[in-house]
């Protein structure tokens, strides 16, 4: 029969095992985009949990500070870009970022109109938005020539700029802009070319809304991370957590063909 002082002693002993048990888990802060980037995250924050790895997850609106801070240590790893941003990023600022997973899910560029319905009623002379970073602006660019809205010269390029637009009949004023600005532009311009994590953040569906939409893609979203940290055991969960089917599972339920897995 235990003693009061022994049921005691137990109990501590219990919560001692209990605290170090949570003390455990390893802080895996990682940064992503509003949409979908961070919702899928916190969607898989109780199974990496249960993994022993507290995932907490920053918020950012632009492209480059994510990127900045993971280099200076300030951040663990990120959730927001495909690997041409990631090359081109790596390249114009020296920093030496890799990727620490497969491909996650492709978020389909559209563009997007709140004055015409169709491509052939754009007016001569119309303004077209498309995002400033090298990167989206080259994408935004390829999307254009898919729709039949300008040509380039050279098709397999994924960098072009304006200066490789070999045609552009309609005479098109090219407006290169914050990417995370055009959805609040687009009553502004007559055709605005938006990624996908911001277009859903504004309620824009590529799926629904767009008049022309990417049919084939290379810009699969992945995790990122630094070379000295991207084979850690915290990192290594996230990313399978994001390869998983509860990941699949929750990006066909929740986006409905607005963000596609891809594996």
């Amino acid at each position: 029969m235990m003693t009061r002082l022994t049921k005691l002693a137990l109990a501590f002993s219990l919560a001692g095992f209990s605290f170090a048990a949570q003390a455990q888990n390893v802080k895996l802060t990682v940064a992503a985009s509003p949409v979908p980037h961070a919702e899928l995250l916190e969607a898989l924050k109780p199974t990496l949990a249960k993994q022993g790895v507290d995932l907490d997850v920053k918020v950012f609106n632009d492209y480059v500070l994510p990127n900045t801070q993971v280099q200076e240590k300030q951040l663990d790893a990120n959730f927001f870009q495909h690997i041409p941003y990631l090359d081109k990023f790596n390249k114009d600022r020296g920093t030496n970022l890799v990727v620490a997973s497969k491909p996650v899910h492709i978020e389909p560029f559209a563009a997007y109109s709140l004055k015409v319905k169709r491509v052939a009623e754009l007016k001569d002379g119309a303004t077209v938005a498309i995002p400033n970073d090298p990167t989206n602006a080259g994408r935004a660019l390829l999307l254009l020539d898919q729709g039949g809205v300008i040509k380039l010269k050279n098709r397999s390029n994924i960098y072009p700029t304006t200066k490789d637009i070999a045609a552009n009949p309609k005479h098109l004023k090219i407006k290169e802009l914050e990417a995370a600005t055009l959805p609040r532009v687009l009553n502004q311009v007559d055709l605005a070319l938006i990624n996908a994590n911001y277009a859903l953040e504004a309620k824009l569906n590529p799926k629904k809304d767009g008049l022309f939409t990417e049919t084939t893609s290379p810009y699969a979203n992945l995790l990122v991370a630094r070379p000295d940290n991207k084979d850690s055991a915290a990192v290594k969960k996230l990313a399978a957590a994001l390869n998983s089917p509860e990941a699949k599972r929750f990006i066909e339920s929740k986006y409905q063909g607005a963000v596609v897995p891809a594996f």
